[in-house]
């Protein structure tokens, strides 16, 4: 089956970066999913786009590029300023007509969302696929090399050349509030934390964390054998992601 169509967006945050992004119309409503990509991604890749697709079933789809990232102008601040950019991406799906706005992140972009629903707010359902609970966790071995890639310089210039991934240099003055504190803000917004047993970025610990941080409503799903993020979501999943979107939008 095609994937669905998208018509090019170009959005601008309140701190002025453009960002680069697409809109895919459903027949289904006033709902609108905006969907925000992990560290490197992009709304072109073909896994975000193979989720938007599923994703169209459930509602219209607003994806987009972060600052930094693809043809979005800035830099990446790994999470950070990154609010403001997802903002600007639920705005423009309040003014093409959407009522009823939910957000899916995943990775960064899980992160993101959790901070956006707890410090900004103006979303009806929030969703994080394999999110980091807190900052600097280096436990595992991918995420050494993604604190290399934006620690050194030898890594952000890498980052730029085979990612097409901008970072800012220097350190987080002051540091955000973490996703796991965040997540305390959301309610009365309903929140799905959703991670997989197999993530070997990020442990299962990260997705109690953010959960047990949470007030109710709320839901945890522990995924037997998924991985990490878009590459590894199957269509099963995100179809049971928009389902819980509809059931909570509808």
């Amino acid at each position: 089956m095609p994937l669905a169509p998208n018509y090019p967006v170009m959005l601008r945050t309140t701190d002025g970066v453009r960002l680069d992004g697409a809109h895919t119309p459903s027949a289904t409503g006033d709902v609108g999913i905006v969907l925000a990509h992990g560290f490197t991604g992009s709304w072109r890749c073909a896994d975000t786009r193979r989720i938007t697709h599923v994703l169209s079933r459930f509602g219209g789809v607003v994806s987009f590029d972060f600052r930094g990232h693809g043809r979005s102008g800035g830099e990446t601040t790994v999470g950070d300023l990154e609010v403001l950019d997802l903002d600007a991406a639920v705005r423009h799906a309040r003014v093409i007509g959407y009522r009823k706005v939910a957000v899916v992140g995943f990775s960064m972009g899980a992160a993101v969302a959790v901070r956006h629903g707890g410090l900004l707010g103006g979303v009806d359902a929030v969703v994080s696929v394999s999110g980091p609970a807190r900052w600097y966790y280096r436990g595992t071995k991918p995420m050494r090399q993604v604190h290399w890639a934006i620690e050194r310089p030898v890594g952000r210039w890498a980052a730029r050349i085979a990612k097409r991934t901008r970072i800012a240099a220097g350190q987080w003055d002051p540091v955000p509030v973490p996703p796991h504190e965040a997540a305390a803000l959301i309610a009365p917004v309903p929140l799905l934390v959703v991670h997989g047993d197999n993530d070997t970025f990020f442990p299962l610990e990260h997705a109690h964390q953010i959960f047990d941080g949470a007030r109710e409503p709320k839901e945890l799903w522990v995924e037997p054998g998924y991985g990490h993020a878009e590459s590894a979501a199957g269509p099963d999943l995100i179809l049971r992601i928009g389902k819980w979107i509809a059931s909570h939008l509808s």
